[in-house]
């Protein structure tokens, strides 16, 4: 193996491996968590945006290690109940924290 062949294998070797750890944040155990996470977080926005009942735009959605945490503001306590019934049903919702308050 010439010099360019190993310096070009080595470049890629330290790239991956810098790219791959910066990939897990806020103390999950892995990218497989992270890459969940963020699976279940457009999962619920999107089910958000496709209903008729809940203002996508008003509500945030984060998620951490399969726990959904709502926040923003809802029209009516409908809305509210609402959001928090579709982020339960999504595919890898462990639990849903609802701190969505409602507008008087």
């Amino acid at each position: 193996m010439n010099t360019r062949h190993l310096l070009a294998a080595t470049l890629t070797a330290l790239t991956l491996a810098a790219t791959t750890g910066c990939a897990v944040t806020r103390g999950q155990e892995s990218v497989g968590a992270y890459v969940d996470d963020t699976t279940i977080t457009a999962s619920v926005k999107a089910r958000f945006v496709d209903n008729r009942e809940v203002d996508a735009s008003s509500i945030r959605v984060e998620t951490l290690n399969g726990t959904v945490m709502l926040s923003g503001f809802a029209k009516s306590e409908n809305e509210r109940s609402t959001a928090e019934s579709i982020a339960r049903k999504v595919n890898g919702v462990k639990s849903v924290k609802n701190e969505i308050a409602v507008r008087p």
